[in-house]
């Protein structure tokens, strides 16, 4: 560069691309870059074909088959008939559902409810956002033994303070539990809700940010002209907010209803799928018949016959992420129409949704009866709680006490918000008080809520009695490894997808959002018949081999946003002063591109760092065991140690809060902002 700014002469400029006419036959056909693309593309696609479609393959021809012995007899359709009659089958889908269906719709009523309490926020209201996060940031493992520990029904602080506060004698006399104290998670009618609780507060700090994003994208004109057509504060909420944001909602529900009717590692962790199968989801049934059974064809086939379900979810996501929003309408055009002064819709539209809805709420009655009326009550005193402070404030509001009613609105949000955060941090400060508690204080519970006095017993009694430090290193070199195959393999895939020309980019794009949908259910099955044949099994290699199937189509995913967002005309001008397209990406794009690569690199690292299902599945000796499967492994039977529990949790859990709270700042910083600064 310094020297052709130095030359008398103006410097030559590189020949533009070259014309339709210029192609070869070859060029017409796949691409004017498809050389390129193909080696940027290969190492992704050679890694998500032969790990999630070989495997998904493989599942398909398994399911086929029974075991009889050491060898495999085919079978047909066997092992989907034999489903029809599998009663442990019937009761996980239903369990899957139920789970599902009543974490989604707490996840979405709190969420949207402590985004909407954030969003009035003038201060503090990213600190509050962090610190809602923390939950969806932790560790499953984490998240399971500090609400197993709380839940107990002797020594849980659940019990405890609810009795204190005489709120547990009440829900038993309003007949919510069926007696007191309550054995959350040993009672049949109780576990279940208990493990859906556990499911909502680990989910709502992701719905929660979700819909803060898109709340601060609706703009303020449409609440502008909605007040100047009379708009109350609830018309506005329902015919402004709403459709504001029923597409962050929609995808954002349709992305965590796939997570959860296909989570195992946390209801393994809380009940292993009790007491007797309540609580057990179809991916449970699926690792009882195929790997404690050792009946392959069996487990493939519960999972495979799910695969409808998992697939119309992914249509719908995919519908979404492609589909046209169109061109916006004026605000005051569109405030209109939203509080219904221009119908814009016929009578059979508008009752789809109604009958929709009749139709799911009586499937979850016939479901779960007793859950049912329970989640009802709950709901309807929330939202009749929310609704008598809103109607409080527009009353003052409408007779001229303007200040009344901020006081009013202020001291609600305030309380509101005190409780959420009571409700997401309870847990979390339990597990750090309890790793200082020496082990007198944790059996005799003496200084519950503070240790007198602070110890580090529990942490030497960790390293002294379970090969903890072992287990962190595994689980450090496997993150590690993992990570940086799907940051290399995401980046040149990421690029080509963004910028390249060739024929089936968009199929390609397709295929790498469909595998990362994909559930590990479907895959751990074949997965784990491959690493068996190739004598992979109880090593570090069979987990950074397969970690790649969920992190890498997601990091490849998000990296082609990135890579799109970097203005062209900087890869044109290097082009332009005589780079090659490799020496544009090295030189100028990846540069540009270090939040995004950040943001992958977080990703991966956090998802490696707490993966259980394969490295439950796949390791079995305790030198290569990770810290998720290690820590399960401290729990023999009724024997808990909590208070080396609670220091592993906390070791567990900092690293990752930490890489968090030290990437937010990077990740805040625009590419196009970037690209001045280099």
């Amino acid at each position: 560069m310094s020297s052709v700014r130095s030359a008398p002469a103006p410097a030559k400029r590189a020949p533009a691309p070259p014309g339709p006419g210029s192609l070869t036959t070859t060029q017409r056909r796949l691409g004017r870059d498809w050389r390129l693309a193909a080696l940027f593309l290969a190492p992704t696609a050679l890694l998500v074909g032969g790990l999630v479609l070989v495997p998904i393959a493989r599942s398909v021809i398994t399911s086929t088959t029974e075991r009889h012995g050491q060898d495999s007899v085919f079978v047909g359709l066997g092992n989907y008939t034999a489903l029809v009659g599998d009663q442990q089958f019937h009761t996980g889908v239903v369990n899957s559902f139920v789970f599902t269906a009543y974490a989604e719709i707490f996840k979405v009523v709190l969420g949207l409810a402590a985004a909407l309490l954030l969003h009035q926020r003038r201060r503090g209201r990213a600190v509050l956002a962090g610190l809602l996060l923390v939950p969806w940031v932790v560790p499953t493992v984490v998240t399971a033994f500090s609400w197993r520990a709380l839940l107990d029904p002797i020594f849980g602080s659940v019990n405890t303070l609810l009795t204190s506060s005489g709120i547990g004698p009440l829900l038993a006399d309003l007949h919510l539990v069926d007696s007191w104290p309550a054995g959350w998670l040993s009672d049949p009618s109780l576990a279940m809700p208990s493990v859906i609780l556990v499911n909502v507060w680990k989910g709502v700090p992701f719905f929660t940010v979700c819909f803060l994003a898109g709340l601060k994208a609706i703009p303020a004109e449409l609440y502008e002209a909605a007040t100047i057509d009379g708009a109350s504060s609830w018309q506005r909420f329902v015919n402004v907010t709403l459709p504001g944001l029923r597409h962050v909602i929609t995808v954002t529900v349709t992305l965590s209803s796939i997570w959860t009717f296909n989570n195992f590692d946390l209801i393994w962790l809380l009940t292993q799928g009790g007491p007797g199968d309540v609580t057990a989801p179809y991916v449970l049934v699926a690792y009882s018949k195929a790997i404690l059974q050792l009946q392959y064809g069996a487990g493939a086939a519960v999972t495979l016959v799910m695969l409808p379900i998992i697939g119309a979810l992914v249509f719908i996501l995919v519908r979404l992420l492609r589909q046209d929003t169109g061109s916006p309408l004026p605000p005051r055009t569109r405030a209109a129409r939203w509080i219904g002064t221009a119908p814009w819709a016929g009578t059979a539209r508008r009752a789809l949704p109604w009958v929709i809805a009749a139709l799911f709420t009586g499937l979850l009655a016939w479901a779960s009866p007793h859950i049912f009326w329970r989640a009802a009550v709950i709901l309807g005193l929330f939202l009749l709680v929310a609704a008598a402070v809103g109607r409080v404030v527009t009353t003052l509001r409408s007779r001229g006490g303007r200040r009344s009613s901020s006081l009013v609105s202020g001291v609600g949000s305030a309380v509101a918000i005190a409780g959420l955060l009571a409700f997401v941090l309870g847990p979390l400060y339990w597990i750090a008080v309890t790793a200082f508690k020496s082990e007198g204080q944790v059996v005799t519970r003496e200084h519950d809520l503070w240790p007198t006095p602070w110890t580090l017993e529990q942490f030497g009694a960790l390293f002294t009695n379970q090969p903890f430090g072992r287990w962190y290193l595994n689980t450090l070199l496997v993150s590690a490894a993992s990570t940086t195959v799907a940051l290399i393999c995401a980046a040149l895939a990421g690029y080509a997808l963004a910028r390249l020309r060739f024929r089936g980019a968009q199929g390609f794009t397709v295929t790498v959002l469909l595998t990362y949908v994909m559930p590990g259910a479907l895959l751990f099955i074949p997965l784990y018949q491959m690493l068996i044949g190739v004598r992979l099994t109880d090593s570090l290699w069979s987990l950074v081999v397969t970690y790649p199937t969920f992190t890498l189509p997601f990091a490849t995913w998000l990296l082609v946003g990135y890579f799109s967002s970097i203005p062209v005309e900087l890869e044109e001008a290097a082009l332009v002063d005589g780079c090659t397209r490799l020496q544009a990406f090295g030189k100028v794009v990846l540069p540009l591109a270090k939040p995004g690569l950040l943001a992958v690199a977080l990703f991966t690292l956090t998802n490696a760092w707490n993966e259980f299902l394969f490295a439950f599945v796949f390791i079995t000796k305790d030198e290569y065991k990770t810290l998720p499967v290690g820590m399960q492994s401290m729990i023999a039977g009724d024997v808990v140690p909590q208070g080396q529990l609670a220091a592993a949790s906390l070791l567990v859990s900092i690293p990752v809060v930490i890489m968090y709270a030290f990437g937010q700042r990077f990740l805040t910083e625009g590419l196009t902002a970037g690209a001045v600064k280099g």
